[in-house]
């Protein structure tokens, strides 16, 4: 099972990131399981300073930008 974060404090942006996780993760046939962090110290222990960010098994995938659906997809099949 993969383990994906979604980073940021509930901006639009962030919002719009989650949602477009969600659905690449419906859409993949991945199992995988998806966690809204919104703590800015918790977010900070990644080493991200900028939202929206996508973490994928411990790996920053993205930080500051609302990735694109076939990005993510890609990310749950490496």
């Amino acid at each position: 099972m993969r383990d994906i974060k979604v980073l940021g404090p509930g901006c639009p942006r962030c919002k719009q990131t989650e949602e477009i996780v969600q659905q690449a993760v419906a859409e993949s046939g991945v199992e995988a399981k998806v966690e809204k962090v919104t703590d800015t110290m918790a977010i900070a222990k990644f080493g991200v300073f900028g939202t929206p960010a996508v973490v994928v098994d411990g790996e920053v995938k993205i930080v500051g930008n609302v990735p694109k659906k076939d990005a993510v997809k890609t990310w749950l099949t490496e």
